[in-house]
């Protein structure tokens, strides 16, 4: 992938003006944050890694519990 060419072209869709002396640091983070998507994305998921998707609702510190 082209993280220079995607850079320009998502910048430019969103308005985004990146100053000349930031785009080396952005390019190089954008790398980064690419490659560690990359291995994210790599590991395969089974169902038991699935969260439970459970909330339960925590009185606030101080109030009485019910």
């Amino acid at each position: 992938m082209d993280h220079a060419a995607y850079i320009d072209a998502t910048a430019a869709t969103l308005g985004l003006k990146i100053a000349t002396e930031h785009r080396p640091g952005v390019l190089q983070f954008f790398g980064l944050a690419a490659g560690m998507a990359a291995l994210v994305q790599g590991l395969p998921l089974e169902p038991h890694d699935e969260s439970g998707n459970v909330f339960r609702p925590v009185s606030p510190a101080g109030e009485d519990a019910p």
